[in-house]
Formats: C-alpha cells, sequence, structure tokens
C-alpha cells in the first residue's frame, strides 16, 4: 500500500468535529432522558391486565424493537411532515425518533426490573396504606430503576452510537461534520479514523462503568 497518512490536514481544521460531537452528545442526552421516562411509563401499560390497553403499547414497542433506527428516522423527518402536517425542527425530530427508539428498549428493561420486584415489598407497601401510584413512586420505581441501571447505561451507550444515523437527514452531529470535512480536505481515511476514535472515547469509559456495576451486582447477589 503506497497511501502516505496525513492527519495534519484534518488536525487543522477539526473545529467542526468538536461542534459536531457537542449536536451528538445534547442528542443523546436529550433521547435518553425521553428514553428513561417514556420507557418506565410504556413498561407499566405493558405489564397492565386491561388487554385494551396492553397490547397497543405492546405493539409500539415491539415495531420500534424489530425496525431499523434509520428507518424510524428518515420515516419521522419525512412522512410525519406529509401525514400530520407537522412541521418540527430538525434537532427536535431526531431527538424524538431516538427518544421513542431507546423508550422501546428500556420499557423491556424496566419490565424485566418490575417483574424482580420482590411481592414482599408490595405486600408491605399496602399494609402501610400506600395507594397504587405511591407504590409505583416509592417502591416499585426506585427499585426497577438500580436493578436495569447497567442495561439503561448500555442501551444509553447504543442511542450515542446509533446517533450518527441522523447525519443522513443533514443534523450537522459529528459524523455529519465528519463527511464535510472528508470532502473538504480529501482525506477520508484521516478523518473517519478521528471520528471514531472520538466515538470511541466517549463510549469506552461508559461501558466500563457498566461492566463493575455488573460485576459489583454479582458479587452482591452472591
Amino acid at each position: 500500500m503506497d497511501y502516505s497518512f496525513n492527519f495534519q490536514s484534518v488536525f487543522r481544521n477539526i473545529g467542526p468535529l468538536w461542534d459536531g460531537l457537542w449536536v451528538t452528545i445534547e442528542l443523546t442526552l436529550a433521547a435518553n432522558v425521553v428514553g428513561l421516562t417514556l420507557g418506565f411509563v410504556l413498561a407499566l401499560l405493558i405489564m397492565t391486565r386491561w388487554a385494551a390497553v396492553r397490547w397497543p403499547f405492546m405493539l409500539f414497542v415491539e415495531f420500534f424493537r424489530c425496525t431499523p433506527a434509520i428507518v424510524q428516522i428518515v420515516w419521522f423527518f419525512y412522512c410525519v411532515p406529509m401525514l400530520f402536517d407537522v412541521f418540527l425542527g430538525p434537532m427536535t425530530m431526531g431527538i424524538m425518533a431516538l427518544g421513542l427508539n431507546l423508550a422501546a428498549f428500556n420499557a423491556e428493561a424496566y419490565r424485566a426490573s418490575i417483574q424482580a420486584v420482590p411481592r414482599e415489598q408490595l405486600d408491605a407497601g399496602v399494609a402501610l396504606g400506600l395507594n397504587p401510584f405511591q407504590r409505583i413512586a416509592y417502591i416499585v420505581l426506585p427499585t426497577a430503576v438500580r436493578n436495569s441501571i447497567p442495561v439503561l447505561l448500555t442501551n444509553g451507550i447504543g442511542i450515542f452510537q446509533q446517533s450518527a444515523l441522523v447525519a443522513i437527514v443533514a443534523i450537522q452531529d459529528l459524523m455529519y461534520q465528519g463527511k464535510t470535512l472528508a470532502t473538504q480536505t480529501y482525506r477520508p481515511i484521516e478523518t473517519f479514523t478521528i471520528v471514531a476514535l472520538v466515538y470511541f472515547a466517549v463510549s469506552f469509559p461508559i461501558s466500563q462503568i457498566v461492566g463493575y456495576l455488573e460485576r459489583r451486582r454479582e458479587l452482591m447477589a452472591s
């Protein structure tokens, strides 16, 4: 291979990459807020005993879990305005698409954790006179969140990585800026190598935290 690597041309114009990284982080944080809150609500709804309530939300969760994220993003950007006459900013649409996708996966994580809540704790809540909402807020929610933290963090990392897909709809995230810089500098190998390293530098520490939490949880359970 006689290719001559030259990272200097990329480093001299790296400013847009940092701007794109902040957009990616904003997308990820906002999508996680949506995914964490809506995911818990969905978990409760799909666990209700009323089939008329349960089945529509189960279908919602399975749709977002079983279709590619890139299709969901494109659908939101091009179909929602045409079908519902709703026109939102690109960032808002990106947050909605990523947030709903994350909520579907988080709902399953929450559901498994809710099912693991000891029955004795719920019975104790009834004995103390707590109403259903108070039992959810003070018993189910804290336990479910604590038990599902490793999975929620893993899902959060996944959304950070999947956020690169919004570049196809011209949101100026890290991937979009990387594509632009590669075109301007004629250095795609160097540019996308740096982009990949940035994604790795953000994701790797969080993945190590997830591993630590998993090991700690196993030790506490043993």
